[in-house]
């Protein structure tokens, strides 16, 4: 998965961030489950969905499992 997550930009932790939210879970808890910061998960959110060109966290997660990314 390595070379599919360096074609599209996105980290596997970014991918990680992603398969959480997309489980359905609160922003808190995918950042502790991630040991980030509240802060710090919404900021990368932003950073990811800023680079793909979407508008909402879901839209990420929709635009990688389109791209069996997660």
């Amino acid at each position: 998965m390595e070379t599919a997550t360096l074609d599209f930009g996105l980290s596997d932790d970014e991918i990680r961030l992603l398969a959480q939210i997309a489980s359905g879970v609160t922003a808190d808890v995918a950042a502790r489950k991630l040991e980030l910061s509240a802060r710090t998960l919404r900021r990368r959110l932003r950073n990811i969905c800023d680079r793909l060109e979407v508008n909402t966290p879901i839209e990420a997660v929709v635009w990688a499992a389109r791209r069996q990314l997660i």
